[in-house]
């Protein structure tokens, strides 16, 4: 794994209209940078796994907050142990850099 703290350092931008979605090179690059990311298509993902449900409550509640702080928001899918936190970027169709950060973020959360 590469150093994740250039990620997590970031602030999320919007995305002008017109960007393009990142080329899959970058991606790749990206996706070297995170803890256990899978890319799908236009998504990347990753499902975190607790002892309880109060872990993962507090481990959604943490990601939405993070999110509304980034304004950049994921799908998330919760159950009683687990969460899958998904991102993509609407605005431009596919992946931006914008989905690294948060989901770097999201992995220092985790760490905590």
């Amino acid at each position: 794994m590469a150093n994740i703290g250039d990620l997590t350092g970031k602030q999320c931008k919007p995305c002008a209209a017109g960007t393009p979605p990142l080329t899959q090179d970058k991606v790749d690059a990206l996706m070297r940078q995170l803890d256990n990311w899978m890319q799908h298509g236009q998504t990347i993902a990753r499902t975190f796994e607790f002892k309880n449900y109060y872990q993962t409550m507090a481990f959604v509640n943490a990601t939405a907050w993070l999110s509304h702080r980034e304004d950049h928001h994921p799908d998330l899918n919760v159950g009683y142990n687990k969460c899958r936190v998904e991102y993509t970027t609407h605005s431009v169709g596919g992946l931006s850099e914008n989905d690294f950060i948060c989901a770097s973020k999201v992995d220092a959360l985790f760490r905590i």
